[in-house]
């Protein structure tokens, strides 16, 4: 970041996940917004785990990316884990079901779930459950999947963060403070300040558009896109998909709380520049949803990830 003139946000065109390219433009990224982690740093690489949602795995951050994203930090000399908590299911498992454990299999990187709760309060009130693996690290690397979202209308770098809430508070709080996304959108901006500093690298090589953050469909943006702020990173990437901030309750919120980064002019793009990618065709949900998770689904869910046999 260069404070005098704004807050760095790199982009890079992607075509595939399968390109040889794809440790190279990583770095490529990293470097450009200054970010070289030092020897020994703990460091939580945090993908987007959703779903096993065959056949195209579209509503989690795909496994190439998270691969050469663990890949810069050991070179660095980090020592790297990779977690989420899912709202359903395990980590480990949708690693597993989606093929991100085969593609760690060859490095020093442990894969957790993001458990252990430890009760933190926020500013506005209550106590959030935060995985203590989560926060016992000096930097977290959030690496999101860009795709539309039935509450959010689009989820992005900060959406991602609310991945290190624990236990089953988790899916309770999106039926609490679904309330048209304003309220559920500050308790993620509350949750992301009170994590370690972090770094944000986004998958939207193919994003998911037309509806989320499951069952939607894929939209070929071709873009890698890194930040040191979470808000900056998700500023940009809505002016590429021509969102507006009354759409998109995160944006909204941010611009209220008068976060930096959440105006295009506050940002510098060292490499390619939003203009540079054609995001017009991207559909969001016309109208968000006031909950997306039943309390009824919630218990029923939980039973089945506790019980044994």
């Amino acid at each position: 970041m260069h404070p005098e003139k704004g807050i760095v946000v790199a982009l890079a065109k992607c075509s595939d996940y399968d390109s040889s390219c794809m440790g190279e433009t990583i770095g490529r990224l990293f470097e450009a917004i200054g970010f070289r982690p030092g020897h020994g740093l703990r460091v939580l690489v945090k993908p987007n785990l959703l779903a096993a949602t065959p056949p195209d795995y579209l509503s989690s951050t795909h496994p190439a990316v998270v691969r050469a994203v663990c890949q810069y930090l050991l070179q660095s000399g980090a020592k790297v884990q990779v977690g989420d908590s899912p709202t359903f299911g395990q980590a480990t498992d949708i690693a597993r079901s989606i093929g991100l454990t085969k593609a760690l299999a060859d490095l020093p990187v442990a894969l957790i779930n993001l458990d252990r709760p430890k009760y933190v309060r926020l500013p506005s009130g209550g106590l959030i459950p935060i995985s203590r693996l989560a926060i016992d690290n000096d930097l977290i690397v959030s690496v999101p999947k860009l795709k539309a979202h039935r509450q959010m209308r689009v989820s992005g770098a900060v959406k991602n963060v609310f991945g290190c809430v624990s236990s089953i508070r988790k899916p309770i709080l999106h039926f609490l403070h679904g309330d048209k996304g304003c309220r559920f959108a500050q308790l993620i901006i509350e949750i992301w300040q009170k994590l370690p500093p972090s770094v944000s690298l986004m998958d939207a090589v193919t994003a998911m558009h037309t509806y989320g953050p499951v069952k939607g469909e894929p939209y070929p943006l071709g873009l890698l896109a890194a930040s040191s702020s979470p808000v900056a990173l998700d500023s940009a990437v809505y002016n590429i998909l021509g969102l507006k901030p009354d759409q998109v309750p995160i944006w909204k919120t941010a611009l209220r709380l008068n976060l930096p980064g959440t105006k295009l002019e506050d940002l510098v793009f060292p490499l390619e520049i939003p203009g540079s990618f054609d995001g017009k065709g991207f559909k969001t949900p016309d109208v968000l949803d006031c909950e997306s998770i039943h309390p009824l689904k919630t218990a029923v869910h939980w039973i089945k990830r506790h019980t044994v046999g």
